[in-house]
């Protein structure tokens, strides 16, 4: 899925002429924390609430305080992936998508993000749950995948977290079988360290659970 296929309709952009004030009401009606500001398909760039809220008279014009703007923005045709990882290193709430001429064309909340990720197959599917804990320069998934599908099992998703000041990576692996004993009998037969599994039918609400969590946790 790409981003131009992900923008919500129904948060307009700010106009450099629209005040603070505005800003802060636009905010507040839409549930987001960040807005963007265009000028005739010129994208300016993002202005926080915060940032807003540091000004000393929210009547002026965002025109005079465009030092405030963030440049942050993905292109239409950047993978979903690649838009949480934007979103998360700049810990926006929305992300603004521009076209192959820089054109702005709309925005994504993370709102939008979080609920078809939440009802992608990896996170709502039925399925069992594997995290591994292994050393990065011992990861392969083609062997991983292998003991898996050894075990008439397939797999649905996977994603790899790690720490900056660690050589070790977590690898967290959502299958499409339910019971997956014998999956993780292989798998420690081969000395692989498991950290965490799951194999009730509930995987997919207990993913949809954390999705939901991390969605209050961002006030949205």
């Amino acid at each position: 899925m790409l981003a131009e296929e992900l923008i919500v309709d129904n948060i307009p952009p700010l106009k450099p002429s629209d005040t603070g004030e505005t800003a802060l009401n636009w905010m507040d009606d839409f549930k987001v924390k960040n807005l963007c500001v265009v000028e005739n398909q010129q994208y300016l760039g993002t202005i926080s609430e915060n940032d807003i809220l540091s000004i000393t008279d929210i009547g002026e014009s965002l025109s005079k305080h465009k030092e405030m703007f963030n440049p942050v923005y993905v292109k239409q045709s950047q993978h979903i992936f690649e838009v949480v990882k934007v979103v998360n290193d700049h810990q926006l709430s929305i992300i603004p998508v521009l076209n192959e001429h820089e054109q702005y064309i709309g925005a994504i909340t993370i709102a939008q993000l979080m609920n078809i990720i939440a009802d992608m197959p990896v996170a709502n599917g039925p399925g069992g749950i594997i995290v591994l804990e292994l050393n990065y320069n011992d990861y392969s998934l083609a062997h991983i995948s292998s003991i898996i599908e050894e075990n008439d099992t397939k797999i649905l998703g996977t994603f790899v977290t790690s720490h900056p000041d660690s050589t070790k990576i977590q690898l967290t692996i959502k299958v499409n079988n339910i019971d997956i004993a014998s999956i993780i009998a292989s798998l420690q037969r081969h000395e692989y360290v498991i950290t965490f599994f799951n194999q009730s039918s509930d995987a997919g609400v207990d993913l949809r659970d954390r999705f939901d969590s991390f969605m209050k946790y961002m006030n949205i």
